[in-house]
């Protein structure tokens, strides 16, 4: 087992989290339009969509790869192409971050739970980025692709879980900082280029 992939992995998890997109926009103005609570339930749910990702990946990947390596190589490719691909959209994109008090309807915490949890799971993108991102940090020899990836599957839920959850806790304040500093969304911009950039830059030299 090759702990140091596992800290990659962590380490870029972490900072994907971190970096501005959707999913912990959705979590931030949830927490600041209603409460901490609205929002950690919000996260709740997003992360366990992930869950469902993760299975369909395991075991429709972990087939393949039993059978042709050749087309796992052939994956590891489209995971460097879609990233650099997610870099240039955001390069394109607009650098200004906008998060309104007023930017959602209050819905009961359940309501939000099952809300998180449908726009994960019936996001195609997630399973997309997924598959692009998953194979690359495979860390074991020894244990079944099947297994790996579920490994995987739980610290990428688990390491995303807590930067989101330090991002409701933060909410407030992180509002009141992007008010008062406007240049703030373009260094998160090129952050997430970054972020993007390096991890198809780690994928394609790897070995794996």
């Amino acid at each position: 087992m090759e702990y140091e992939i596992l800290i990659a992995f962590m380490a870029a998890t972490a900072a994907l989290a971190i970096s501005p997109g959707p999913d912990n926009i959705y979590v931030l103005v949830q927490s600041i339009s209603h409460g901490r609570k609205y929002g950690l339930a919000t996260v709740a749910g997003l992360i366990s969509g992930c869950l469902v990702h993760t299975t369909f990946l395991a075991v429709g990947i972990s087939a393949i790869l039993r059978q042709n390596q050749r087309l796992y190589f052939g994956i590891k490719l489209f995971g460097v192409a879609y990233l650099v691909y997610l870099a240039y959209q955001v390069f394109k994109g607009d650098d200004s971050l906008t998060i309104s008090e007023n930017g959602a309807p209050k819905k009961e915490i359940l309501q939000l739970f099952r809300q998180g949890f449908i726009m994960n799971v019936l996001n195609p993108k997630v399973s997309i980025f997924f598959l692009a991102f998953f194979p690359g940090f495979l860390f074991s020899s020894k244990l079944s692709t099947f297994v790996q990836f579920y490994v995987l599957g739980l610290i990428f839920m688990f390491v995303s879980s807590v930067v989101f959850s330090i991002l409701v806790v933060s909410s407030v304040y992180i509002s009141g900082y992007l008010r008062k500093h406007a240049k703030t969304g373009f260094y998160l911009k090129w952050m997430q280029i970054i972020v993007f950039i390096s991890i198809a830059t780690y994928l394609l030299l790897s070995n794996k």
